[in-house]
């Protein structure tokens, strides 16, 4: 039996040396990685870009990851960051959870010069995660790109201030831990990507929904400065302006008050750090990134309206019914004297659902992208607007518009092969057309990428400027520039937006 185990030992070491020098294997300033090749595609998964956020180091910055020896198994992926929302029991979730996920071409090579995207993913900064299958970046390897997803903090443990943290950590970088994170997941891109065949001076960052406002927010954050050299924001609601820092600690308390911490004072910190992930997500309530002065010292339409945005080629976008984001769709009586001018800008007087849900899409994404890019474009540097409306055919008579998220399976490539049911609707498996079009998704972001501009051989995308308000609708006729986009409608909008700045 020791004979037997001693083999078995030997086999095993023999193996992970043999995969210490084969192509799937890359080195990080960590230890060396050992990862899986699938076809044309090699994958790292779980690798630690920070130190576990856990003990004294919740609600502090990322701090460095530990070293390893030997090689490290990169082959599955690890767990999800803490949800602040209901999961399923086979959902693994965990505070130790600062990792990022790395997909590049097979035959890579160190120090090569592919472009990099780092993606940031959405679930209005409580849920989601890097690890999920629908951002899974085989198809952008496949085109030559070296895509990262990342982890990042959540809910409360990620967006969070009370004043006893302020006191305990004078001068430090407060209340964005989340943001933090996906700082400190760029810096670590800087520092490693060149070991996956990935160029540091080329990296694309770009996220949807939460992902797409903290896009927005790196923007605005000259901790950013250097960390990518273009930025894509889907769905990015630009005009959030963040929450200020004050109002913030008075949340902060409240929450900390409703978990029985009621003071503010230095053993409040302590309290709150014992308290487990479980009690701090069965009161997360709604959560956002917040002006602390540092991380985010202003939102992105004061940065970008100022100048001080990072001056990378931009693009911003959205969809066509981003308003199924949200329970209620703007109420019409928050117009005012546009009311009527927008129903019938809109050209639905006779059913107001669709002219509200319209004119909550338009107010929250689509006229908040074209104030960004006009600022940006105003401010001497490149921008490009989209508007994504593809419906797959048999959903066009049963649905208002893309709902929000709807363009993720399409941009990343990974539609189903059949029939799966989700909740209580069934999405149809792919067809011909649907992949038509994800396929000028992926290649226009792919180009972005590569060159700054996002135009393809079969579809040219002019840069945004004031005077003609192009915009690059993917819809059911194809990809098609779209000058004076939605003029009409996006010009009430503009007023309207600015009549309730505030409310």
């Amino acid at each position: 039996m020791i004979i037997r185990t001693f083999i078995a030992t030997v086999a095993i070491a023999l193996a992970l040396a043999g995969s210490a020098s084969a192509a799937d294997t890359a080195k990080v300033a960590q230890g060396a990685l050992h990862g899986a090749t699938a076809g044309t595609v090699t994958s790292f998964k779980n690798i630690p870009f920070a130190a576990p956020p856990v003990g004294d180091l919740r609600w502090r910055p990322p701090q460095a990851p530990k070293t390893w020896t030997g090689v490290r198994d990169a082959t599955l992926l690890g767990p999800t960051c803490f949800q602040m929302r209901q999961v399923t029991p086979d959902v693994k979730q965990s505070e130790d959870c600062l990792q990022l996920n790395v997909w590049t071409a097979s035959g890579f090579k160190p120090g090569g010069k592919l472009p990099v995207m780092v993606f940031i993913h959405g679930g209005s900064f409580t849920g989601g995660s890097g690890i999920n299958a629908l951002y899974d970046g085989t198809h952008f390897a496949e085109r030559g790109v070296v895509l990262v997803t990342v982890n990042y903090r959540l809910g409360r443990l990620g967006f969070f201030a009370h004043p006893a943290l302020t006191a305990e950590q004078p001068g430090a970088p407060l209340a964005n831990y989340g943001m933090m994170d996906n700082l400190a997941a760029l810096k670590w891109v800087q520092a490693n990507i060149a070991a996956f065949g990935g160029d540091p001076k080329n990296v694309t960052a770009f996220g949807e929904s939460a992902g797409g406002i903290l896009i927005n927010d790196l923007m605005a954050s000259p901790q950013a400065k250097g960390l990518f050299a273009k930025a894509i924001s889907e769905s990015g609601f630009g005009r959030i302006p963040g929450l200020p820092m004050a109002q913030a600690e008075t949340i902060g308390a409240a929450y900390a008050s409703g978990l029985g911490v009621t003071s503010t004072g230095p053993d409040a910190a302590k309290a709150l750090r014992a308290l487990t992930p479980e009690q701090l997500s069965k009161a997360a309530g709604a959560v956002t990134p917040i002006v602390d002065g540092k991380v985010m010292p202003e939102g992105p339409a004061a940065a970008f309206a100022a100048g001080r945005e990072l001056k990378v080629p931009y693009i911003a976008g959205g969809n066509s019914w981003e308003a199924s984001l949200f329970a209620t769709a703007t109420p019409l009586d928050r117009a005012g004297a546009l009311k009527d001018k927008l129903v019938a800008a809109y050209g639905a007087p006779a059913n107001l659902q669709a002219v509200q849900w319209d004119l909550s899409t338009e107010s929250s994404v689509i006229e908040p992208d074209r104030l960004l890019a006009r600022l940006h474009v105003a401010n001497g540097q490149k921008a490009f607007v989209y508007y994504d409306s593809y419906i797959p055919a048999s959903q066009r008579a049963t649905l208002h518009g893309l709902s929000h998220g709807g363009e993720l399976a399409y941009v990343f490539g990974n539609l189903p092969d059949k029939d799966r049911v989700q909740g209580t609707r069934t999405i149809p498996a792919a067809t011909a057309d649907d992949r038509k079009l994800s396929a000028a998704l992926t290649d226009a972001w792919v180009a972005f990428a590569r060159t700054t501009d996002p135009s393809t051989p079969t579809a040219p995308w002019p840069a945004y400027t004031p005077a003609t308000d192009t915009v690059q609708e993917f819809g059911a006729d194809g990809v098609h520039a779209r000058p004076a986009f939605h003029k009409a409608t996006l010009d009430l909008v503009e007023q309207f937006n600015a009549q309730t700045a505030g409310r």
